[in-house]
């Protein structure tokens, strides 16, 4: 009978469906993000490489909810962002971030970057370069190289870095409850207040 009044209830089902979107786009948004990130550390001298990596590992230092609350002070109408877009004349008046799915995004995203980056840099490290200049040689352009040689071989970061994405985004109540604010319905908030 709960099962049946599950799938009978729209608002269940639209918060769901809701919930299996954002945990759908987050680990892609991650993957646009983070592909280049590792792709450029990988790429750097062995000083800067250090640095960059400990760039990425560094938000680990602090709570995971003030990080997150941190977000709310960043997106708010009167925060830094709007307050910055204001000052330098992009916007005359503040626009709505906070309390919005860009917000569940943008929490999510910062949130898993790093799980992103780090299996990707460690996936791309292994690579032979010698692979990519044989293609060179063999008369291959840049682009053709990377989406033939790099992105098949960085396919196992890839899947590493996604499922720590995906798995803990479908059920998340910490990260959208703050930036939420009641107005993004997911599943894991149903089940926090229940």
């Amino acid at each position: 009978d709960n099962f049946a009044y599950i799938l009978e209830d729209d608002l269940y089902v639209s918060t769901y469906l809701n919930s299996v979107m954002i945990s759908s786009i987050s680990p892609f948004l991650c993957l646009l993000i983070g592909y280049p990130i590792a792709y450029g550390i990988v790429r750097s001298s062995p000083t800067t490489k250090n640095l960059l990596l400990l760039a990425i590992i560094l938000p680990f230092w602090t709570s995971f909810l003030l990080r997150v609350y941190a977000w709310m002070g960043l997106l708010s109408d009167h925060g830094t962002i709007n307050s910055f877009l204001m000052w330098i004349g992009i916007i005359d008046e503040p626009i709505r971030m906070l309390y919005t799915t860009f917000a569940v995004y943008v929490g999510i995203v910062y949130t898993y970057l790093p799980f992103m980056v780090l299996p990707l840099f460690a996936n791309m490290e292994k690579l032979d370069n010698t692979l990519n200049e044989a293609a060179a040689d063999l008369g291959s352009r840049p682009i053709n190289t990377f989406f033939t040689v790099t992105l098949p071989l960085t396919t196992p970061g890839i899947i590493a870095g996604s499922l720590p994405a995906v798995i803990p985004a479908t059920c998340q109540s910490v990260i959208p409850e703050p930036l939420r604010g009641g107005k993004v319905l997911l599943i894991g908030g149903f089940v926090y207040n229940a």
